[in-house]
């Protein structure tokens, strides 16, 4: 008899795991690999936060990222139409298949209601926001819409506080723009909405001075290397490891361009200008065509061995965007044409001139 009861209790007890795998089981989060899409978030520019329309559809996952620093709150609140659907917190560094900071089907002192994160951040860096839906709903292929609002509030320290990684406070000592060939631009302050100081080439050179977190994003200041030179803050994500080498346009040969004629120009690869060389006899000029769009800035700067002399500036229709002036008052303005623009360089003096002429669209 005792061993029919010791019998019965193992089956039970098996009956009761396999009932706990079948159960718990499905309520677990579903991941897969190659149904994994991440998205980069960002807040418009003075802002603080921002609201996102979305779906998944099974094992579809989401992985929104945000940067912040520690000691700000962050909140996330997700309204799905699938109720089998959640997300998971990962501080920097981390993310699906290691331990989450939250998980927002469980309440807890930063999980005040489900599928709601309210927070004081620990670290500094990028966090990882997963979105994704319960095995019993993915293996059936559910789909669910949903609605999430993601902030980031509180002011950061007047220093970078546990920083993962040393992702803020270290780094290079020098980093290099990189934006695909346009210029990125130099701002006063870390946001998207402070004033543009200058504007700084593709491949250019910058001294580090340190980055911080705001409207979601990393924001570095950096430094030219001309003396004297301009600082500011530029977006982290247009910049890799750099030399503290400043970076040159390519300047033609000198001579290169002689007399009465007509020269496209053309900027390297990876460059946004062009430095050329030219000389010119009493009363002669050259003109110069780029190419260039509505609403891009144009660049021009003519500068003489010797006495000043003129260039003037035609719209693709042959209307001026420049009169006349001389080589003393560089140019930069914003165009309103498509199209091949004109620089003229012009020699009225009494005696030949060498000079360079500097172009430049951003």
């Amino acid at each position: 008899m005792a061993c029919s009861i010791k019998h019965f209790s193992s089956l039970a007890a098996a009956a009761a795991l396999a009932l706990s795998a079948a159960t718990f089981g499905d309520m677990s989060p579903a991941f897969a690999q190659d149904g994994i899409r991440t998205e980069q978030v960002r807040f418009a520019a003075g802002t603080s936060g921002t609201t996102i329309n979305d779906s998944i559809t099974g094992y579809e996952s989401v992985l929104y990222r945000i940067g912040a620093e520690a000691g700000q709150r962050m909140k996330v609140r997700l309204e799905p139409s699938n109720a089998a659907t959640y997300f998971n917190v990962y501080v920097p560094g981390r993310g699906p298949g290691d331990e989450a900071l939250v998980n927002s089907q469980f309440m807890g002192s930063m999980v005040p209601d489900l599928n709601i994160f309210d927070g004081v951040l620990p670290v500094s860096g990028e966090y990882t926001v997963s979105v994704y839906m319960m095995r019993s709903a993915a293996r059936r292929n559910e789909v669910s819409n949903y609605f999430m609002a993601i902030s980031v509030e509180g002011e950061t320290g007047d220093s970078v506080q546990a920083d993962y990684a040393d992702g803020l406070q270290g780094g290079p000592d020098f980093y290099q723009v990189a934006t695909s060939g346009g210029t990125l631009n130099l701002r006063s302050e870390p946001s998207g909405s402070a004033n543009v100081v200058t504007r700084l080439n593709n491949g250019q050179n910058v001294r580090n001075l340190g980055c911080r977190m705001a409207e979601g994003r990393r924001w570095c200041r950096v430094a030219t290397l001309a003396d004297p030179g301009d600082d500011g803050w530029v977006a982290g994500d247009f910049l890799v490891e750099g030399s503290g080498t400043p970076t040159q346009l390519p300047v033609t040969p000198p001579g290169s361009s002689v007399g009465d004629g007509d020269e496209r120009v053309q900027f390297a690869a990876g460059t946004s200008g062009a430095i050329l060389r030219g000389v010119l006899e009493p009363g002669d000029s050259r003109r110069y065509a780029l190419n260039a769009r509505n609403g891009q800035f144009l660049t021009v700067e003519v500068a003489p061995q010797g006495p000043a002399i003129s260039y003037q500036i035609f719209n693709p229709d042959r209307s001026f965007l420049l009169d006349q002036v001389s080589s003393d008052r560089p140019y930069r303005g914003q165009l309103w044409q498509s199209g091949d623009h004109i620089v003229e360089v012009i020699n009225r003096t009494d005696r030949a001139s060498s000079y360079t002429v500097t172009f430049g669209i951003e």
